[in-house]
C-alpha cells in the first residue's frame, strides 16, 4: 500500500528556534520514522504547493522521565525534518500567524 503525503508528514514543530528560521524559509516538521528525504520533499511539495530545495533529518531520541514514585520510563523517539524552500516559493500558511 502506497503512503500518502499525510502519512509522511505528521505535524509541524512550533518552537522559538523554528519560528526564527522562518525568515530564511526553513520549516520544521515531525515526519514518519522510516521516511526518506525524497519522500519528505515530495510530501511537503504536494501538501503546501511549494518548491523544496533541501531536506535535513535527524532522529530525536526519547528522554528518560520519572513521574512521582513511578519507576523510570522514556518519552517517545521521533524523526525531525528541516525543510528549506526556494526563494520564489510562498510561505507555508500554518506558520504565518505564529510569528
Amino acid at each position: 500500500m502506497k503512503r500518502t503525503a499525510y502519512d509522511v508528514v505528521i505535524r509541524p514543530i512550533i518552537s522559538e528556534q523554528s519560528m526564527e528560521d522562518m525568515d530564511i524559509k526553513k520549516y520544521v516538521f515531525e515526519v514518519a520514522k522510516d521516511a526518506t528525504k525524497p519522500e519528505i520533499a515530495s510530501a511537503i511539495e504536494e501538501i503546501f504547493d511549494v518548491r523544496v530545495i533541501k531536506v535535513t533529518t535527524t532522529h530525536v531520541r526519547g528522554k528518560t522521565r520519572r513521574v512521582g514514585a513511578n519507576p523510570q520510563g522514556t518519552s517517545r523517539s521521533w524523526k525531525k525534518a528541516v525543510v528549506k524552500l526556494s526563494e520564489d516559493s510562498k510561505t507555508i500558511e500554518i506558520f504565518e500567524n505564529m510569528a
